[in-house]
């Protein structure tokens, strides 16, 4: 397949996140794929959404990126949070749009949270020793120290409204009636480690609701946060996904 055939990898990343964590993706798959990777409104460098913090708000902001990219042909890659943004943009049939991928997705039901830790989230916002156990939570696998660093600065520039409106709304929204709207392959990435939503979450909440012969693949012996657990694995995942994608 030549480099032109490629379609652009739209990145979504993950609440607490930010654009930069899929550097090692990008960077496994090489430069024959074309990638964009921005920051979703109120975490890393992004200004809240116009819209507000709803899933569907995001969904327009990474709509009207699209637009003011100029992408005609992509893939949206979205993990966590960034997967349920994904689902929702995807169930619109975007005009582009050749697949999904989603990485550890927060499912479109309510995502599997107690009270108790919602109420611990919220607290934990802005605290660098909470930040460092989220680190430890979510990943599996060593990272080096400047990756380290990375990931626990992005917890704690997160906006609080961003942060907040997440926990209390987005991670609670239920999308799953429109999921029957999305019309183009997918495809479901998860860890066997991960602390925060099990392979099993994916497969009742999720994969059912996708179409046919969407896959589970599960990536041994990484957490929740795939992009930095498990790049190469990822891209090679990513790389076989859309090989199969039929051209247009």
């Amino acid at each position: 397949m030549a480099s032109s055939n490629f379609p652009t990898l739209l990145y979504l990343h993950y609440w607490a996140g930010a654009g930069h964590a899929w550097q090692g993706v990008a960077s496994a798959l090489g430069p024959n794929y074309p990638s964009l990777a921005p920051d979703l409104g109120g975490f890393g460098g992004a200004p809240a959404p116009a819209g507000g913090y709803s899933v569907d708000a995001y969904a327009d902001s990474v709509a009207a990126y699209i637009h003011d990219k100029q992408l005609t042909r992509y893939v949206l890659v979205g993990h966590s949070m960034g997967g349920k943004i994904a689902l929702a943009l995807a169930a619109r049939q975007p005009a582009g749009l050749m697949g999904v991928a989603l990485l550890s997705p927060s499912p479109p039901t309510a995502e599997p949270m107690t009270e108790q830790d919602r109420q611990d989230s919220l607290k934990a916002y802005g605290k660098p020793d909470q930040a460092e156990k989220t680190f430890q939570t979510i990943t599996t696998r060593p990272q080096p120290p400047a990756i380290k660093e990375q990931i626990i600065n992005d917890n704690l520039r997160s906006s609080k409204g961003a942060w907040d409106a997440w926990l209390l709304h987005g991670s609670r929204e239920n999308i799953a009636a429109r999921l029957c709207d999305i019309q183009v392959p997918c495809a479901i990435l998860a860890g066997d480690q991960d602390q925060i939503m099990s392979p099993s979450v994916h497969g009742l909440e999720t994969l059912p609701l996708l179409p046919d012969d969407t896959p589970l693949e599960i990536i041994g012996g990484a957490g929740h946060l795939l992009p930095y657990d498990a790049p190469e694995e990822v891209a090679a995942l990513l790389h076989d996904f859309i090989s199969r994608l039929p051209l247009r």
